[in-house]
């Protein structure tokens, strides 16, 4: 299977602005569909921001909309998720996932769907 790696995470003042990256290391092809997940402390995991090609249709979270916008190159294949506006209820691990197929409707935003995914990546912010 696929390795996925995020990088960027860090610590930041509420208001302050992160840009997370996930890029596949190894095997590698065209994903049909990535998203980006996060895990609080005592929380579930639950979903943040997805992205499908081709026709690129992105979903949000309504917790994250109008401050989180993510998007995706493939030169290589990586995925973004530019934070602005962050709040301490943003904390967490941020894991990266992606699946060969375009997901469609609530799919998009379960985890189980998803067969590659990254080890995380920690975001704090701060009060």
């Amino acid at each position: 299977q696929v390795q996925l790696v995020e990088s960027g995470g860090g610590l930041v003042q509420a208001g302050g602005s992160l840009r997370l990256s996930c890029a596949p290391s190894g095997r590698t092809f065209s994903y049909g569909t990535m998203a980006w997940f996060r895990q609080a402390p005592g929380k579930e995991r639950e979903f943040v921001a997805g992205i499908t090609r081709p026709g690129d249709r992105i979903y949000y979270a309504g917790s994250v909309k109008g401050r989180f916008t993510i998007s995706r190159d493939n030169a290589p294949n990586t995925m973004y998720l530019q934070m602005n506006s962050l709040k301490p209820e943003d904390t967490g691990v941020y894991f990266c996932a992606a699946d060969p197929h375009q997901l469609l409707g609530g799919l998009l935003g379960r985890s189980s769907e998803y067969d590659d995914w990254g080890q995380g990546t920690q975001v704090t912010v701060s009060s």
